[in-house]
């Protein structure tokens, strides 16, 4: 049990009605959660908003309730306290409430519209193997002291955050790796965490359909690194146009990283394998079993990473070199045939250009590769030609097929694909609604030797159509459609 006042530091405060004092058991911004003695955040969210279910969450036992706007009959013996914003408070008080958890660890936040899954993923895995006690925030999952926890959001609530990062603090984890995701930014999530550094990967077309436009998109990015503070330290990838905006307002300690031109942290590629690449980083060799120039910038990061928290180089290169690829990001697999199944979650134009470019670049051309790709419903449209003029320019066959639709037709979504390939292109193209018959068809179109790259979803297990998600697994549908298995 803590005191309302106390929960309360750090928040902007316009007005409050009753006393402070009372204790608080337990926070809550779901309405459905909220048991006695708890304190009721109302926040405005994308769909609903809080404030309409100050009512039901008083009915079931709150004490207190965090708004922005009093409700037009106020209950008598309820404290209310008014805030300006109640997704920028609930991050305040998530983390007064759990002892402010992310000053007891080393937090490094990740953001960027590509690459952060496999940046948080790999210095998991890399402080892992040095020996540290690490936890993992990421789209594909939270893990620490060896369990996981599915997760919904790249960045979960602030509730949730603190709940989770105080488990890690009190299993004595070290160091925590979290993606930030623009919508996380947006809504607050991270307000109140005390983050050790921040890493800027990348800025492509996604998101806008929440965002509006890119410019608005790009400052949501820019806002995390506005608050870091001065102990931190800030890293960005200036070959991308966006990475010195980030430096902009911000106090933290600066590094940057870069292929294509001089920064602090600079890598080149010797070699290349569908296997893996030769890479020479700050003029040392180091073999990885990732592939693809955007994963050379994703392994620089983490190097860059790595040494600025006072990690030996060399010890980082000799670790660097055993990590393994992340799940759904260029997965590969090969058949008898030596036909090569590659999977990505490459669900954003400059993506899946990156994914087809490298491909090219690793292919003889004496074989066919074989795209399979779609879009999701309810979000940025904009992409949709974006994605089909890529995916035909660079594919020798290109199937458009069902993404998540949502509830959205998918043949009206793949109609929008196809409206961006370029008319040279439209003999490569096939529409194929269903996606496990899209992976089917490239199976029956596929020769020894050929390459089908499956994309959009990598990672996920499911699809979502209207409101609700099937079990769907691109891996294992193409390994069974490829090999001929069930496994």
């Amino acid at each position: 049990m803590k005191k309302l006042q106390d929960i309360l530091y750090g928040v902007s405060i316009e007005s409050i009605v009753g006393s402070t004092a009372i204790p608080i058991k337990d926070i809550e911004f779901d309405s459905r959660k909220i048991k006695k003695e708890n304190l009721f955040i109302a926040q405005k969210g994308v769909v609903l908003d809080g404030h309409d279910f100050i009512f039901n969450a008083i009915e079931q036992g709150a004490v207190a309730i965090v708004c922005e706007k009093l409700p037009k009959k106020c209950a008598t013996g309820i404290v209310y306290v008014i805030v300006a914003s109640a997704s920028e408070a609930l991050g305040h008080i998530a983390a007064n409430f759990y002892d402010n958890p992310s000053k007891n660890l080393k937090l490094i936040g990740v953001t960027g519209t590509n690459g952060k899954t496999t940046v948080a993923s790999l210095l998991f895995e890399l402080f892992t193997s040095i020996g540290y006690p690490c936890g993992l925030i990421s789209t594909v999952k939270i893990s620490y002291q060896n369990s996981e926890w599915d997760n919904s959001h790249t960045t979960p609530d602030a509730i949730s955050l603190n709940k989770h990062l105080s488990k890690m603090t009190i299993s004595g984890i070290s160091h925590c790796f979290m993606e930030l995701s623009s919508h996380g930014i947006a809504q607050r999530r991270a307000n109140g965490l005390y983050f050790n550094g921040g890493v800027f990967t990348n800025l492509t077309h996604d998101h806008l359909d929440y965002h509006g436009d890119f410019k608005s998109y790009r400052d949501t990015k820019k806002l995390f690194f506005d608050q870091l503070p001065k102990t931190a330290f800030a890293l960005t990838n200036i070959d991308d146009k966006n990475g010195t905006f980030m430096f902009q307002n911000c106090i933290a300690s600066k590094h940057t990283y870069a292929v294509k031109q001089y920064a602090d942290f600079k890598a080149q590629i010797l070699e290349y394998e569908f296997s893996g690449m030769l890479l020479k980083i700050q003029g040392e060799e180091v073999w990885t079993n990732l592939v693809g120039e955007f994963n050379i910038q994703n392994l620089l990061a983490v190097y860059a990473v790595a040494v600025i928290l006072g990690e030996s180089s060399l010890e980082i290169l000799k670790k660097m070199s055993t990590l393994k690829p992340i799940r759904g990001r260029f997965e590969t697999f090969q058949t008898q045939e030596n036909i090569t199944v590659v999977i990505d979650y490459a669900h954003t134009p400059d993506a899946l250009a990156n994914v087809l470019q490298t491909i090219n670049k690793i292919r003889t051309r004496n074989e066919s590769l074989i795209t399979v790709v779609g879009c999701g419903g309810n979000r940025d449209r904009e992409k949709r030609p974006m994605m089909g003029k890529k995916a035909a320019a660079l594919s020798d066959k290109v199937i458009f097929t069902s993404d998540n639709p949502r509830d959205e037709e998918p043949t009206s979504i793949i109609s929008e694909i196809v409206r961006g390939v370029n008319a040279e292109d439209f003999k490569k193209v096939l529409k194929v609604t269903l996606r496990e018959e899209a992976i089917a068809v490239a199976g029956d179109l596929v020769n020894p030797g050929d390459i089908v790259l499956i994309a959009g979803k990598g990672h996920e297990t499911y699809q979502e159509i209207e409101g609700k998600k099937i079990p769907f697994n691109d891996l294992e549908i193409a390994k069974n459609i490829f090999l001929n298995t069930n496994s």
